[in-house]
């Protein structure tokens, strides 16, 4: 009990732990957290950086920006050169250029793949659309223009006809509607293949005429086809073309007939063999027949045959010439004759240039020569004419370009 007892309440705090010390301590909680929360924005100023840095960078890579030329809804559009689609800041993904039968426009990429330039030019009188797209998604263009029309246009009539059979003579022939001034473009436009094949080459006889055919006859049986690329084709200054078609015709057997005025007898050989030999009746001396190789042109049950207009004056009018086959543009013939006596066949020659078989008024006499003649011939066959005591006749009378050498006639290509 003499042991005294003090309570631990009644000591002081120890120095060291004292109240503003405690709050010191707490206090320092707060501070922690700050420093915690002091850390927590530091981050996010650097997110806002990061994220700013991105936005500036996304910023400075531009947008493809796609181009077409043609301009987007042009009305009369050059048809003279190629549509053009380019791009900048990128490259072109794809490119597609149709009509509107959905026809597309044939074309090519640069290297850099940056422009796409068509192959060839647009057509004319003609709508078109543009659908273009740069790589990556960047950037799409759709666009459409209508090309002009031409202002002056030129035709060619061709012979012999689509689908018709001829003889081994026949040459493809085209006549202008127009003169050509730009020969080679014209021709370049314009092909002709055979099949079985064998080089054909194009001669011009003037600036509205473009013949083409082989060195020799053709086979029998060849399939000859035309090419005609024509259109928007400058034959001559803002003068184009206007057909783009494909004609084929077929040659049938060969006939090769040979007129000797000397002895007054044509031969016909057919296929190499001889069918047939008829005697005739040549031009007189004033009035000769041209010599050479000519084509048959031209097929006329009955014809009527005027001398003025053949530069004769009114020598002769005969309305129904039978059996008339056309030789030359000039007016020469190998016809039915109903109207000389007999004898003159093969034993004089009396007429005004043409060659004459004997033959019967009407046309329908089917045991006379020129009757005969004609129904075993057919366009394009050959009648070869000797001992006429006249020149060669002029290859571009007619269709007689055989006249001429093969080198000769390629001198004639403007290729």
């Amino acid at each position: 009990m003499g042991v005294s007892h003090i309570s631990n309440r009644s000591q002081p705090p120890s120095r060291g732990w004292s109240r503003r010390g405690i709050l010191a301590v707490l206090g320092g909680v707060p501070v922690a957290v700050l420093t915690g929360c002091g850390g927590s924005a530091d981050a996010s100023e650097g997110g806002a950086t990061r994220a700013a840095t991105k936005t500036a960078s996304t910023a400075s890579t531009p947008t493809p920006v796609i181009s077409v030329s043609p301009a987007d809804g042009a009305k009369k559009a050059a048809f003279t050169r190629p549509v053009e689609v380019t791009v900048t800041d990128g490259t072109l993904a794809s490119v597609t250029v149709t009509d509107a039968d959905g026809t597309a426009l044939a074309g090519s990429y640069d290297d850099a793949r940056t422009t796409w330039t068509s192959t060839g030019n647009p057509v004319s009188g003609t709508t078109y659309t543009v659908t273009a797209e740069a790589a990556g998604g960047g950037a799409t263009k759709t666009a459409s223009f209508t090309t002009a029309a031409p202002g002056a246009t030129f035709t060619g009539y061709f012979t012999p006809e689509s689908g018709s059979t001829s003889g081994v003579g026949m040459p493809v022939s085209i006549n202008f509607t127009h003169a050509v001034t730009d020969r080679a473009a014209v021709e370049k436009a314009i092909t002709v293949t055979a099949e079985p094949a064998v080089e054909v080459v194009g001669h011009w006889f003037s600036d509205t005429r473009l013949d083409f055919r082989p060195e020799s006859y053709w086979a029998a049986g060849t399939t000859v086809t035309l090419g005609l690329r024509l259109r928007d084709v400058e034959g001559a200054d803002g003068v184009y073309g206007v057909q783009s078609k494909d004609v084929t015709f077929h040659i049938g057997r060969e006939q090769i007939s040979t007129v000797d005025l000397a002895t007054r007898r044509m031969t016909v050989v057919r296929d190499g063999q001889t069918v047939a030999t008829y005697p005739v009746t040549g031009g007189d001396a004033e009035h000769t027949t041209w010599s050479g190789i000519m084509v048959i042109s031209e097929r006329l049950k009955e014809t009527r045959m005027e001398s003025s207009t053949v530069g004769l004056g009114d020598e002769y009018d005969i309305a129904d010439v039978p059996h008339a086959q056309r030789l030359t543009t000039s007016g020469t013939f190998i016809h039915g004759n109903y109207w000389a006596a007999s004898s003159v066949f093969g034993g004089a020659n009396t007429t005004h240039g043409c060659i004459g078989l004997q033959d019967a008024k009407g046309a329908a006499d089917k045991s006379v020569a020129g009757y005969r003649f004609y129904d075993s011939s057919m366009l394009g066959d050959v009648v070869v004419v000797t001992n006429s005591d006249e020149e060669t006749v002029d290859p571009a009378n007619g269709l007689n370009g055989w006249n001429l050498s093969w080198e000769q006639w390629r001198a004639g290509s403007a290729l």
